[in-house]
């Protein structure tokens, strides 16, 4: 008899711990896209960018005109002083590799900077939204591969609410 009512208590308990579960969704890239914040980001990142490539084609064309000076003065050149020549090129141009590769990491780096305050925006209006609504988990649907999703429990439009974005009328 004890043993049935402890299965019974502990069933109860089970399905009562399940009914207060409480699963919604969002998509915080399609909240991002939609923030004014994120344009200026983008464009201090793409403005970085210029100042990184102005630097990259300085050194381009300064490895470019010395490459042209050697091979104008190739014949006349004496053999270390061609190879102290082409050392140099090779030289410039392993510089000019690893220059453009660290670019390519600054970019994302300072592109990561500007966007990781918006992102700690949503994530403290998504906490917001879903304490006030009860949700126990919330995941997003951006890069998950979901087989059902209940638009009911799809919490991005409070978040945009939320956060003072006005949701853009769909285009036909």
């Amino acid at each position: 008899m004890k043993t049935i009512f402890t299965c019974i208590c502990i069933a109860l308990f089970a399905t009562t711990s399940i009914a207060q579960s409480k699963v919604g969704t969002i998509d915080s890239e399609y909240i991002i896209n939609l923030m004014p914040e994120t344009k200026l980001a983008l464009k201090k990142s793409q403005a970085y960018g210029i100042k990184l490539d102005s630097s990259f084609s300085i050194k381009l064309k300064e490895y470019q005109t010395k490459a042209e000076t050697f091979k104008k003065n190739e014949k006349t050149l004496g053999i270390l002083a061609k190879q102290g020549d082409l050392k140099e090129l090779t030289e410039m141009e392993a510089d000019i590799k690893k220059y453009q590769e660290n670019g390519n990491k600054l970019m994302q780096i300072k592109k990561n900077e500007l966007m990781r305050p918006l992102y700690k925006k949503i994530s403290d209006a998504i906490s917001t939204v879903a304490k006030s609504g009860g949700y126990t988990q919330i995941l997003t649907i951006t890069g998950n591969e979901f087989v059902y999703i209940d638009n009911e429990f799809d919490i991005t439009e409070l978040v945009i609410k939320n956060l003072g974005i006005e949701i853009p009328e769909p285009t036909k």
